[in-house]
């Protein structure tokens, strides 16, 4: 029995595509698959600044307004946290559901009684996140955070990290950011627009 040879390379050519579309369609399978447990749906334990434990359900149900920091910051994160303490009093009764936290990236130092001290003598309103250092790593990573320690002149180390802050929506995804030095107003916008 002959072969038309041009039909048996047009076979083989369609096993070849069948075999890389089966191929394709298992990748892309399994790469959804780890996008549903990968950034933004990081599992932690963690205590807040009164020690009471928290972990990832803390962004569900309320939208939320997110900043990693760490207390021993000489600028960025006391004047950001004075701004959202700021916002939080000017949206009045209208952010009454808004929740804000501040979640250390820096847990050796930051104690719950250190965060504590910290956060309430900026505002009642802002609960500050703690925990152990392999905790806190899960939640920054699953953040996408930037934090590392860098040391300067002195003998102390100083954190180098992300400073925008995250906006969370009630169902426990990011819905935008505000970036550090935000115009007031703006900012103000962003937070009634992604999360109110």
């Amino acid at each position: 029995m002959n072969r038309n040879p041009m039909a048996l390379l047009a076979i083989g050519i369609a096993g070849i595509f069948f075999a890389g579309l089966v191929g394709i369609m298992f990748w892309v399978s399994a790469d959804s698959a780890r996008a549903r447990t990968g950034p933004f749906d990081a599992k932690f334990s963690l205590v807040d600044d009164r020690g009471a434990s928290v972990d990832q359900t803390l962004f569900k149900g309320r939208p939320s307004i997110v900043y990693f920091g760490y207390t021993h910051c000489p600028e960025v994160c006391p004047t950001t946290l004075f701004e959202v303490s700021g916002w939080l009093n000017k949206l009045g009764p209208e952010g009454e559901k808004l929740k804000a936290y501040f979640f250390t990236i820096d847990p050796a130092r930051d104690m719950p009684d250190v965060m504590h001290a910290y956060v309430t003598s900026i505002t009642d309103r802002i609960t500050g996140i703690t925990g152990t250092p392999e905790e806190m790593q899960k939640v920054t990573d699953g953040w996408m955070i930037h934090a590392a320690r860098t040391y300067g002149d002195d003998s102390d180390y100083h954190m180098s990290h992300t400073t925008s802050l995250l906006l969370i929506g009630p169902d426990g995804r990011l819905k935008g950011m505000i970036p550090y030095g935000e115009d007031d107003e703006l900012a103000l916008k962003k937070i009634r627009d992604t999360l109110l």
